[in-house]
């Protein structure tokens, strides 16, 4: 496994690009963050510091002290037991043997006994000797005893105890109150349904950045523990359980703020808040520290299982996927990938290059390796011509050295194993070398281990190697490679290219972080006081008054008149100008193209009369109330998008981007961003549409104007933001995205408003 690096943390800055959301022309504005930006801090913080934004959320994570929980002076185990049998006496005797290496006082609390493991028991938490820093309730209600805490100074408390939010209604409304007196007391409470985890024993003989686990299953977290064992550090481990009061984010922003932590790894299974969760991912980019999760939920049956696990949303796994991608969180499937990146992240340097050069014994190990490699984003530089005449000294002529680079086995053997290493190391276009050793093959892939692992130590280049036995034993695997503080020690082609993947994204996102919570808006623009009073409360707006919403942000619309006779129509069609479309409004239609309510390619008085009436005998004979007709500017062709806020559970409103017209229902190509973003997390959505190409220019098409589009992105999330739970859905489709420089047109809004 890889060994230790020290460094010290930093955060990037530049220019924002801020957006004029009042209809005015959009320009660039350029300063540094506003009041409340920077990270807050104190026991009694839930949820954020600083100034809100115009919603009224947090702008800045809110870090919790949590030094005396980790690492108290005092505590009380209240319902400690020493009885041979209890279930409670393994637990008190662990705890007694934590406090103990810890160099904490511990009080145990039981009305039933003198002492316990020879320690003065006190018959309750009023009898206390001392004001305690944390204090464990091995009890089945801990309710009686969060209000019997209430006042006494202590700061922190585990509830072990289960059958809360995890069990179903009862349960929940269980914790409620529960959360509800620890709010009142001024306690921290980690649980209830929580563990032993974060009082195990660390070892304190390895150096270098450490690991902080968070989990919400303590099992799940038993991997990355272990990591121990080959000799990578772990300072905490958090099990949150069902987050009554201290969550996941919590622990998160405390640990994006110690000094010794080099990456944080996650177990999670629902999420408490959403915003209070993109704050702490956002403290952790700010500081630069790497966090690799597991998030559960991908299916309907991981979600349900997750809920009666710990009780917790899950959430829309597209919206969490989105979340973690733009605040930097690394989100991985298997536990065996999250101990392998953690690990690599937590210690390995920022690379010197992204290239990626594979290094093997076989030309089929090689080219497989690099296949997938390929495959999964890395980049292999061709090594040039001078590199590879270098090569060749030592590599027979007929072997390939461009990358990757065969050497045939033999040269590993003797004195030119460790040239070719070193030369490839040499390369500036080479930041990570990777050696798969598909199995042991001595004594050539001994002295590879040992060349790889000295050559390792004198670079500050990443050095990987993936030890394919499947028996694990072997000396070079066991001694040489594990023994290394500098080589980066993997099992499988797969989670070697997953973490080498990660550890180079991480740094290329860090490099250029800028937290949208700096930009986002503090204050109502003008086009709020407009577009709350267009909203009706608990009502579909017809597309005239939904054009109307997005007009008063600045969102562009055809020229259009709302007529309500035939006559009126003709004028319109007249101050319009040929040809001319036409479409009922009305409050109740969504998809008027299939009712026969729309009429494209007017030309004449005639054809616009006709059209009105026969609009308005579809909506009286099927019994749909218009507030009139619709007569309106015909746009140029251009790629029909959709752009639409949809409501979270956890994260609140959701700005969703895709191919539109019919191709959003057949295709389903969408991509989610959550706010607050800024325009480089907009253009990132529209490269992960599978026809985000479309925006390019295919088959001799003009290249279309992205900018409106992301224009349009950045004014719906604004508005969204402003008009809260006002607006409950918005839905612009087909938004006609016209040629590089034209702008975009919204041809039909839908909008519903709580």
């Amino acid at each position: 496994m890889l060994g230790s690096t020290h460094g010290t943390l930093t955060t990037h800055s530049r220019p924002a690009r801020v957006v004029a959301c009042d209809g005015t022309t959009p320009r660039a504005v350029h300063g540094t963050a506003g009041p409340g930006a920077g990270p807050g801090t104190g026991v009694g913080g839930r949820g954020g510091t600083g100034d809100p934004d115009v919603s009224g959320r947090p702008l800045a994570a809110a870090v919790p002290d949590l030094d005396r929980f980790f690492r108290p002076e005092s505590v009380a185990v209240v319902g400690a037991s020493d009885s041979e049998g209890r279930p409670h006496t393994g637990i008190t005797r662990r705890l007694v043997d934590w406090a103990e290496r810890v160099g904490a006082r511990l009080h145990p609390v039981n009305p039933g006994r003198a002492a316990v493991f020879g320690l003065p028991c006190h018959a309750s938490v009023s009898d206390l000797p001392e004001q305690v820093d944390l204090a464990v309730l091995l009890v089945a209600d801990p309710l009686p005893v969060v209000e019997e805490l209430a006042g006494s100074g202590v700061k922190f408390a585990v509830a072990f105890a289960s059958g809360f939010a995890e069990t179903g209604a009862d349960g929940a409304a269980a914790q409620e109150r529960l959360a509800a007196a620890v709010a009142r007391s001024g306690i921290r409470l980690l649980g209830p349904n929580t563990n032993l985890n974060a009082f195990e024993t660390f070892r304190d003989d390895l150096d270098g950045p450490a690991i902080a686990l968070i989990t919400q299953s303590g099992h799940q977290g038993r991997p990355v523990f272990a990591l121990q064992e080959l000799g990578i550090r772990l300072s905490h481990w958090a099990p949150t359980g069902n987050e009554a009061d201290l969550e996941t984010a919590d622990f998160l922003s405390y640990f994006a703020s110690r000094p010794e932590v080099g990456a944080i790894a996650a177990y999670v299974e629902g999420l408490k808040d959403g915003r209070s969760f993109l704050l702490a991912a956002d403290h952790a980019a700010r500081n630069k520290v790497p966090v690799v999760a597991v998030k559960v939920g991908r299916t309907e049956t991981g979600a349900r299982t997750a809920a009666s696990h710990t009780g917790k949303l899950t959430g829309a796994d597209e919206v969490v996927d989105a979340a973690m991608r733009q605040f930097g969180v690394v989100r991985v499937d298997g536990l065996d990938e999250l101990q392998d990146t953690a690990a690599l992240l937590a210690r390995a340097r920022p690379p010197a290059a992204e290239g990626v050069a594979v290094y093997s014994i076989s030309g089929g190990t090689g080219a497989h390796f690099a296949d997938l490699a390929t495959a999964a984003g890395l980049r292999l530089p061709t090594l040039g011509e001078k590199k590879q005449r270098e090569l060749h000294q030592w590599i027979p002529d007929y072997l390939g050295v461009a990358n990757p680079i065969d050497n045939g086995g033999h040269p590993v053997g003797d004195r030119r194993g460790r040239k070719i290493i070193d030369a490839i190391l040499a390369d500036p276009s080479v930041g990570v070398l990777i050696c798969p050793i598909t199995g042991p093959f001595p004594p050539l892939s001994d002295k590879l281990a040992q060349d790889l692992v000295d050559a390792a130590e004198q670079t500050d280049k990443l050095v990987c190697v993936v030890w394919g036995s499947p028996v694990g034993t072997e000396d070079a695997y066991r001694k040489t490679l594990l023994g290394s503080s500098r080589v980066a020690t993997f099992r499988t082609f797969a989670n070697c290219i997953t973490a080498v993947r990660a550890h180079l994204e991480h740094h290329r996102f860090t490099a250029s972080y800028r937290s949208p919570f700096e930009d986002a808006p503090r204050t109502p623009s003008p086009s709020a006081r407009k577009a709350q009073a267009l909203l009706r409360p608990g009502e579909q707006l017809s597309e005239h008054a939904g054009k109307q919403l997005l007009r008063a942000y600045g969102i562009r619309v055809p020229r259009e008149q709302l007529v309500t006779s035939a006559a009126g129509a003709v004028r319109a069609a007249a101050q319009i100008g040929y040809p001319v479309v036409m479409k009922a409004s009305g409050p109740r239609l969504a998809h008027k193209s299939e009712l026969g309510l729309v009429k494209i390619g007017l030309t004449s008085a005639s054809q616009v009369r006709d059209a009105y009436r026969e609009l308005t005998d579809i909506a009286r004979y099927d019994d749909l109330p218009l507030d009139g007709v619709l007569v309106c500017q015909m746009v140029e062709p251009g790629l029909e998008m959709v752009v639409g806020v949809t409501p979270d559970p956890l994260f609140g409103p959701t700005v969703t981007v895709g191919l539109g017209g019919v191709l959003v229902e057949v295709l389903r190509d969408t991509a989610v961003a959550v706010p607050p973003f800024g325009e480089d997390q907009a253009r990132a959505a529209l490269g992960r549409l599978r026809g985000g190409a479309l925006l390019d220019g295919v088959r001799g098409a003009a290249p279309a104007d992205t900018d409106a589009l992301v224009e349009v992105m950045l004014r719906v999330q604004r508005m969204a933001l402003e008009l809260g739970d006002g607006l409950a859905e918005l839905d612009i489709n087909p938004l006609v995205v016209l040629p590089k420089g034209q702008g975009a047109v919204a041809l039909d809004a839908l909008a519903v408003c709580h």
